[in-house]
């Protein structure tokens, strides 16, 4: 797929290309936060709204059930792309060949839902939306005047009604050393979505890539929240905000032996929603599915 180009320049300083952290609670933050989308596709946030002692909760619920039989009554359904997807199926980044080392679950509204969990999944869910809603809002206040000609719409019109919005909760085992030498937690990639609302794993290992060929780690202490923009954002906006490549790591040490937890809110408009003059949501999400191995060809 031939990516739209964008017009941020491509020769950035070291300090432009590192990923802003912002106080969500700060008279300036709206305005910082888009820069920093701008410039690297990622800004971090603290002191936010989410409740974090319940993303410990579901670290915890979710880090047992992923790696346990219960996820055979819950596999994944191509159809409705809801369910347990484990490291033998598991995602192909585009242009790669090895599969990420990971299992995940994916949750829509009125979707399925494992019956062994308590709720704390779906009240994250709901936090989530609320902010991303609100951060989206920033995003079309705060543009540039050449995305916000772009939009077809205004962006938080996209999502009114939405029920196309992913909650991936997602464990990455701790490595066996039998994994192919290639092969990454997450090899590098873009979201296919408008925003990604991500709490910050507790393992590190999330990385983007900057316009200087260089991998950086992603700011992320404990109760953080990275976000970043996906290529849909991309797609409606002419390549204003860019859709940045990113990893996770394959870890080394003492924390290869250790699984690593991440549950993130990929933001969708609902699928009619036109992006461009050549894609709708669901056109855009069916071709990447595809790419994926997701979706049949």
């Amino acid at each position: 797929m031939t990516r739209p180009p964008s017009p941020v320049p491509t020769e950035l300083s070291t300090a432009a290309q590192q990923v802003a952290v912002i106080d969500w609670r700060a008279a300036d933050a709206p305005a910082r936060f888009v820069h920093s989308l701008l410039h690297t596709g990622f800004a971090v946030l603290t002191h936010h709204p989410i409740d974090t002692a319940l993303l410990r909760r579901i670290e915890a619920e979710w880090d047992h059930w992923l790696a346990s039989p219960a996820v055979d009554n819950c596999r994944f359904d191509p159809l409705t792309q809801d369910g347990y997807v484990g490291p033998e199926r598991s995602e192909t980044a585009k242009g790669q060949t090895e599969k990420d080392l990971k299992a995940f679950f994916h949750h829509y509204p009125g979707g399925r839902y494992p019956q062994e969990l308590s709720d704390a999944a779906l009240r994250y869910r709901a936090q989530a939306e609320a902010l991303a809603a609100q951060l989206l809002d920033w995003v079309q206040t705060h543009a540039p005047e050449a995305a916000r000609r772009s939009f077809p719409q205004p962006l938080p019109e996209m999502i009114a009604g939405s029920r196309q919005t992913l909650l991936r909760i997602l464990r990455y085992p701790p490595l066996r050393g039998d994994e192919p030498a290639g092969a990454m937690r997450a090899a590098a990639h873009e979201d296919i979505n408008l925003l990604t609302v991500l709490p910050a794993a507790r393992e590190p290992g999330l990385q983007v890539l900057g316009r200087d060929g260089l991998w950086r780690d992603v700011p992320g202490d404990a109760g953080w929240l990275v976000i970043n923009t996906g290529d849909m954002l991309q797609e409606a906006s002419g390549g204003v905000f860019p859709s940045t490549t990113h990893r996770v790591a394959r870890p080394v040490g003492e924390a290869a032996r250790r699984a690593r937890m991440a549950m993130p809110l990929f933001l969708h408009p609902r699928p009619e929603v036109r992006l461009s003059a050549r894609h709708t949501a669901a056109s855009y999400l069916d071709e990447r599915l595809r790419e994926l191995g997701l979706r049949a060809p």
